[in-house]
């Protein structure tokens, strides 16, 4: 079967890292030919637009909605952000016009994806269409203003009628869909998973040298892997956290790895709140050596708000994290309990409480024997999480009837 795969962000992003990329190749991998049709941050000097990577053909197409300086994403002036969405818009419909494909799977329910395939799937060449939801789009999203997260919940909320079926990371975002009026039946929820390649055999002497080169060698360290955005991921509420930790702990560090519109906002936090040379935001690093900064932690973090745009995600830094052997500590919402086993592969605590999950990282930092147990589950458990496992559920979805 040929599918396509249209998307609104590059592969190096999380979703496209962590989910589109990982399932276009185990796609690939049970016969099917994969085509990915994608948007870039850097669209103007991006080279080459078009590859073949592990057996799937890679297009860039277009500028996406945001612009990637360094670790800083920078977002448009609005007219400017309208007239890059347009032009965006056409050279993906265009290029799905051309696509030699079966059907076609959305990336996430976006106004440029959403027209694309509305237009080349269903007005003009009658293909099947399915759509992928992995976020709360309209609340995830920074906007500038109103306008632009009613044309996000649109979208997000008209697109699936035009879909045979649907593919989503969580149960919350199920039952919203469902609220919604869309059959359950044609709903398959596959959460955010593990890239086998990505995380196996990792060099036990490269985290060594890793954490020796950060001067780490005699501390304890929680680690935090994802984007540094805080209207989503409420990094403010970590730093809060880890100065309730550092003030009991003495030999605790931690250490931030990701970029973000947000990053020089926690660097300015971090000696206001007596942080320094205690917290440490190490920006982007590549893909191939982001294991091994969750490999060196003692614990990893998944800061959380009892909010939609929490119970609607997968955490990518959860299941990733297991992958490695480090236990978790975050908050009790949304699925997050089943990804730990009910708290065997980490600690769940309350949500927005900076003091609960102060708690809860010195539940593992300061008790061996307990994080030695939860980092032995995390071994188990993870093996559910490999997409070569998950992609047999995400396959479903193209069995659906007519």
């Amino acid at each position: 079967m040929r599918i396509t795969l249209l998307l609104t962000q590059s592969l190096d992003y999380p979703s496209g890292l962590g989910r589109y990329f990982p399932i276009a190749k185990e796609l690939v991998r049970l016969g099917h030919e994969v085509n990915i049709l994608a948007l870039h941050p850097s669209f103007a000097t991006v080279h080459p637009r078009s590859f073949s990577l592990n057996g799937v053909h890679i297009s860039y197409v277009g500028q996406m909605h945001v612009r990637q300086v360094g670790d800083q994403r920078l977002y448009f002036r609005p007219p400017v952000l309208v007239w890059i969405a347009a032009l965006s818009t056409l050279r993906l419909t265009l290029k799905a016009l051309g696509a030699n494909t079966d059907l076609f799977h959305l990336g996430k329910p976006q106004p440029i994806n959403g027209i694309a395939a509305l237009i080349a799937a269903k007005f003009l060449r009658r293909k099947p269409l399915y759509l992928d939801c992995d976020d709360y789009e309209a609340e995830s999203n920074r906007v500038s203003g109103n306008w632009q997260k009613g044309v996000l919940a649109l979208f997000e909320n008209g697109l699936p009628r035009y879909t045979q079926g649907l593919t989503v990371n969580t149960r919350y975002l199920k039952e919203r869909i469902v609220g919604l009026g869309y059959p359950p039946e044609r709903i398959i929820r596959v959460p955010n998973g593990i890239d086998r390649a990505r995380f196996t055999g990792l060099d036990p002497e490269y985290v060594s040298k890793l954490k020796s080169s950060l001067g780490l060698e005699n501390h304890k360290v929680v680690v935090y892997l994802g984007s540094i955005s805080l209207a989503s991921h409420p990094l403010q509420l970590l730093l809060q956290a880890f100065v309730k930790v550092s003030g009991r702990l003495s030999t605790a560090r931690l250490i931030v790895v990701g970029g973000g519109e947000d990053l020089e906002t926690l660097r300015n936090m971090i000696p206001r709140i007596g942080l320094e040379g205690k917290a440490f935001l190490l920006g982007r690093v590549k893909p191939e050596i982001a294991p091994y900064y969750l490999a060196m932690g003692d614990v990893s973090v998944d800061p959380v708000m009892d909010d939609p745009v929490a119970r609607a995600r997968s955490p990518l830094k959860i299941v990733e994290s297991m992958a490695v052997g480090v236990p978790v500590v975050t908050g009790d919402v949304g699925d997050r309990s089943e990804y730990l086993g009910n708290g065997l592969a980490g600690i769940l605590v309350e949500p927005g409480d900076a003091e609960a999950l102060a708690d809860g990282l010195l539940g593992v930092l300061a008790h061996e024997d307990r994080a030695y147990a939860m980092a032995q589950a995390t071994q188990e458990m993870r093996e559910r999480y490999y997409w070569d496992v998950l992609i047999r559920d995400f396959c479903k979805i193209y069995d659906l009837e007519e």
